[in-house]
């Protein structure tokens, strides 16, 4: 892996860093969805697009309020349907399909699950949420933000 010195986005763009932050306020203070929720997609998400950073970053906040054993298994959330909510569940899954858009396309079928299981404005908020932590993967994988992790 390469040590060259990545350049720190928010200092060289503190009014986008400043924007992008705005929506995450949004998200954490603005809308009814649940923390734990926020941080669960917020996780999926990130793990999807392999952002070392913000892995760290929602594992940490994840497991203020969620026990070890199911916070490591969000990735295989379907294979371990018992640990999550049917709401958790439908977020995880449109997490995936939202982030994975090129591919899945948003299905028909996954749309319905997720409008089953959130309000018209709570699934809005979930896809804002999901379409922001997107844009900070993209930000934080290629500039190789620092983990809180140690060896």
């Amino acid at each position: 892996m390469s040590q060259n010195k990545r350049l720190v986005w928010t200092e060289v763009a503190p009014q986008g860093a400043r924007a992008l932050f705005g929506i995450h306020h949004y998200i954490t203070t603005g809308t009814e969805l649940p923390h734990e929720l926020i941080h669960l997609v917020f996780l999926r998400v990130s793990q999807i697009n392999g952002c070392a950073h913000c892995i760290d970053l929602h594992t940490r906040d994840l497991l203020k309020t969620m026990p070890f054993e199911k916070v490591a298994l969000v990735a295989v959330w379907a294979e371990v349907p018992h640990l999550f909510s049917d709401q958790y569940r439908a977020a995880l899954a449109w997490a995936e399909e939202v982030t994975l858009v090129s591919e899945t396309h948003a299905s028909d079928e996954a749309y319905a699950a997720a409008s089953a299981a959130f309000t018209a404005k709570d699934l809005v908020d979930l896809t804002i949420a999901i379409a922001a932590m997107n844009a900070f993967n993209r930000l934080g994988a290629p500039f190789r933000l620092p983990v809180v992790a140690k060896a």
